[in-house]
């Protein structure tokens, strides 16, 4: 078997580089997302050190990045427990969708795109990142906060509405006609109903099946299910973070805190290399024709998820220094953005370089934010929704 030394040299030298700027953000009390996305740039295409051969690894390392995020997000609460705070926080979503995706729809008008340019441009404005704030959530120590079950809400029911929202542009990009609309949106939300019911009503005999005394064995059991229904929720249109989620909600009890020890250096290793994937795939020659309406676009679109993010933790009891963290906390965006410029790109070219602007914008500044927003409450986190904090 031969093996690249350019592959070799080049993941070393990312690794180092990481590594440093791991060290600077600690050093300094940042978050090292931002930095991870500035290394991306200095590293891809059109940066001072591109790096060809390992771009290939760390884009597989990136998509499995973002499920250990949501994996492990998910085993700090329980199906029951979280069930309960979507039904509370389905005016959270209203909220969310106006003051999400209304600013991109105006926008769009604005600028004269099309039709399908201006549905598209306000999905890209509306989710949120939910990678990067899973991250936070944990460096940050605020996974047991009061406000952190109503951040994982209006993540959770924006993935969903993804479902719904990705199928119906789909079809108006490829000009077909509203059953086939219909259709995709109904394969989806039952796809998304019958996880919920099995992982509600059947997640106890699945954590047992996971929770193997040997690490070794739990690790495996525990990747490969999420591996595999993280493959089974992007077949059926539903992102691949919500059927992580779902498996780590299964997973409770004393399994929970041994899969949470034994993926931790793992989850960090393929995170870094999700957050570095999105420097990587951006040019920053391309950025600049869209840079001044995105800058625009990330005012209004940041000052509309602390809205959000404000209101949704009110409804959970959260004081002010609280409902300011959860509404930082949603402002970064991603990888939704990204897959919608994707779909509509030959049909509205101007979106891309507007939306990559726009999500490289958020998704640096957006953690800055959150850590400056107000330090976590004192202790360590607890699992759960019932931990209280100012």
């Amino acid at each position: 078997m031969h093996t690249s030394p350019a592959l070799l040299l080049e993941l070393g030298v990312i690794l180092v580089v990481l590594s440093a700027l791991g060290t600077a953000a600690r050093r300094f009390g940042l978050p090292p997302i931002p930095l991870y996305l500035v290394a991306g740039l200095a590293l891809g295409e059109g940066g001072i050190a591109p790096v060809p051969a390992a771009g290939g690894f760390v884009e597989a390392g990136a998509s499995i990045g973002v499920v250990l995020l949501l994996l492990t997000l998910g085993l700090e609460f329980s199906t029951a427990e979280f069930t309960h705070g979507l039904r509370r926080h389905v005016p959270s979503a209203g909220v969310d969708l106006v003051l999400g995706a209304g600013p991109g729809a105006v926008a769009g008008w604005l600028l004269g795109f099309h039709p399908v340019g201006i549905v598209a441009l306000a999905g890209a404005t509306w989710v949120s990142f939910s990678g990067i704030i899973a991250r936070l959530l944990g460096d940050l120590r605020r996974l047991g906060n009061r406000e952190t079950p109503a951040v994982l809400a209006v993540l959770v029911m924006e993935d969903f509405a993804m479902a719904v929202y990705l199928p119906v542009l789909a079809v108006l990009v490829a000009g077909g006609t509203w059953w086939q609309a219909m259709l995709g949106v109904l394969v989806a939300v039952t796809a998304v109903a019958a996880a919920f019911l099995l992982a509600h009503r059947f997640g106890h005999h699945v954590n047992r099946w996971l929770a193997h005394p040997d690490a070794e064995q739990l690790m495996l059991r525990v990747l490969g299910t999420t591996l595999v229904v993280a493959a089974v929720a992007e077949y059926v249109d539903v992102s691949a973070a919500v059927g992580a989620f779902l498996v780590g909600l299964t997973v409770t009890g004393e399994a929970a805190e041994r899969t949470r020890q034994v993926l931790g250096p793992l989850r960090d290793l393929f995170a870094a290399a999700f957050f570095l994937s999105i420097g990587l795939a951006v040019s920053l020659a391309d950025l600049l024709p869209g840079l001044p309406a995105a800058l625009a676009l990330a005012a209004v679109g940041a000052a509309g998820k602390v809205a959000t993010g404000w209101y949704a933790a009110g409804r959970d009891g959260a004081a002010r220094r609280g409902r300011l963290r959860a509404g930082t906390a949603l402002i970064a965006r991603g990888e939704f953005s990204i897959v919608i410029v994707g779909l509509v790109g030959a049909v509205q070219p101007e979106l891309g370089p507007l939306v990559t602007a726009y999500v490289l914008v958020l998704a640096t500044t957006g953690p800055l934010i959150t850590r400056w927003a107000g330090s976590p409450a004192a202790g360590p986190p607890r699992r759960g929704f019932r931990r209280t904090s100012v």
